[in-house]
């Protein structure tokens, strides 16, 4: 598993031993940010079941302002800091200015995705949801995201991977589809704000 391009081109990344996560392959990877590409760039970020950080860190190597990471399982959140401390050592990422203090461009957290999403105050510009499959995840976590969604001021959009077999609504609360893929056994559902 590596970075496709931007700054970090070609690092790899630790991925989390064992089947607790389904790392997205590089051909997947590389089909959503070609739908997504010209979004990227100073987006505000948020990889939400992130397993080993690997859309956050592809969109930070893209040119995202930030990047958040959320995950509930303790070994995830440890590899995605191992990702993120890895790219750091590269010289990767730099600090950058808000509200006047450095920060870095990413946080990390270890919590339920409603209890992130219920602390997020931040206005989200691109969404990632890779839950695990087959428990009904990205149907629960849709009416709890869009409101943290920036839909003020950009067009932001929701990029959900899941099992082929699940059917997503066309529309929920001002998103629509506006993009659909299947690769094996797995899908790519784009939502984007209704205009």
């Amino acid at each position: 598993m590596r970075i496709i391009t931007g700054i970090a081109k070609g690092v790899n990344l630790n991925t989390l031993s064992g089947n607790e996560t389904r790392p997205t392959s590089d051909k997947i990877k590389e089909a959503i940010f070609s739908a997504i590409q010209f979004d990227v760039e100073d987006a505000v970020v948020l990889d939400l079941f992130a397993g080993s950080g690997q859309l956050g860190i592809e969109a930070l190597s893209r040119g995202a302002k930030f990047v958040y990471f959320s995950d509930n399982n303790f070994k995830a959140v440890n590899v995605v800091k191992s990702n993120l401390a890895k790219l750091e050592n590269f010289g990767c990422f730099e600090n950058v200015e808000k509200f006047g203090e450095y920060i870095k461009p990413f946080r990390v957290d270890k919590l339920p995705y409603h209890a992130f999403l219920k602390l997020l105050k931040g206005e989200i510009d691109i969404a990632f949801l890779d839950p695990p499959y087959e428990r009904g995840l990205i149907a629960k976590t849709l009416p709890i995201l869009i409101p943290k969604m920036n839909t003020k001021n950009k067009n932001p959009l929701i990029v959900c991977e899941h099992e082929k077999q699940l059917c997503l609504p066309k529309e929920v609360d001002g998103f629509e589809v506006v993009k659909n893929f299947t690769y094996g056994t797995i899908a790519i559902t784009i939502y984007r704000q209704k205009l």
